[in-house]
């Protein structure tokens, strides 16, 4: 959506930050609003360390990384802004604090955004006088470099244009969107990592692999294909002529069986010493900062090599 040219960014932590490196690359000018101190460096910091990757994707053409304003005040930073991207810390309260420093001053007809992940849209909707422009648009981490965004708007007090003009303006920012149709704790992409891991932990604490074994099952094996496509069109294709139909009739029984062996394991103390034991091990003498660059170059290269594929969609 081009025509919103102007965003304002509400907490400036990483995923602040990371929403701020990408609205500056699609061209908009930002305004962020963080409290801490160092917010302006650390989120300086960040847009540098994010251009080259953003440009290596061809997300910067419009863009100038200095067009970012920084204020101390929630309520200078949404004004004039057509699209608002919350990030402040998972705590409801907070959150009705903030919406009510900033609700006054929204421009007319500005979307609302919250990037939460773990608090539903009717419970932040109750700090709004008027909810009518407030969406959830929960971004997958880096936001600036993962196309995800998990949009929820639901109640009737919603509009559906506020949705559908969000739509388009992640869209002409590079994202990719999906629309929950009713609020879920975690969303979708959250709850379905979230299944994976369990099961994960359960062969760690079984002993049928370390945890560096599973991590590479996941990132040799199925992960290469869910990064083509989802779980249930890949199943699909696995069948050939009879699709998912024979699919499953063929592997009804089998799949049955292992849902019903899988675990259910909890992060208690003992699980979570046995996986940072785990990671230690795989990670050696590797800094998470230097893990973090790697990852990112990998993301990067995945993201060029499917680019053109997802055009031709």
């Amino acid at each position: 959506m081009a025509d919103i040219t102007h965003v304002a960014v509400l907490g400036a932590g990483v995923i602040g930050a990371s929403w701020t490196a990408l609205f500056l690359a699609a061209g908009r000018s930002v305004a962020v609003y963080d409290p801490l101190p160092k917010a302006e460096q650390r989120v300086r910091a960040y847009i540098r360390m994010a251009w080259p990757a953003l440009d290596e994707l061809g997300l910067t053409v419009r863009g100038d990384p200095g067009r970012v304003t920084f204020h101390r005040a929630a309520g200078d930073a949404v004004q004039g802004a057509g699209f608002v991207q919350e990030n402040i810390p998972e705590r409801i309260d907070a959150k009705h604090r903030l919406i009510a420093q900033v609700e006054g001053a929204l421009a007319p007809g500005a979307i609302f955004s919250s990037s939460t992940s773990g608090l539903t849209w009717g419970a932040i909707a109750k700090g709004f006088r008027d909810p009518s422009r407030f969406i959830l648009g929960h971004p997958f981490n880096p936001p600036h470099l993962i196309p995800l965004v998990e949009l929820t708007a639901a109640g009737p007090a919603t509009q559906d244009a506020a949705i559908t003009a969000a739509q388009a303006f992640y869209k002409d920012i590079g994202k990719v969107t999906i629309r929950l149709h009713k609020g879920m704790p975690g969303h979708v992409a959250n709850r379905l990592q979230a299944a994976v891991w369990r099961e994960a932990i359960h062969l760690v604490m079984q002993g049928v692999a370390t945890v560096e074994d599973v991590d590479k099952a996941m990132w040799a094996g199925p992960g290469l294909r869910w990064a083509a496509m989802g779980p249930t069109m890949l199943f699909h294709l696995g069948a050939g002529e009879g699709g998912l139909r024979a699919f499953c009739d063929h592997f009804r029984d089998t799949f049955n069986g292992w849902w019903d062996g899988m675990g259910d394991p909890h992060l208690d103390d003992d699980v979570i010493v046995r996986l940072v034991q785990g990671v230690q091990a795989a990670a050696g003498a590797t800094s998470p900062a230097a893990l973090s660059t790697k990852r990112d170059a990998m993301i990067v290269a995945i993201q060029k090599a499917v680019q053109g594929h997802r055009a031709n969609r």
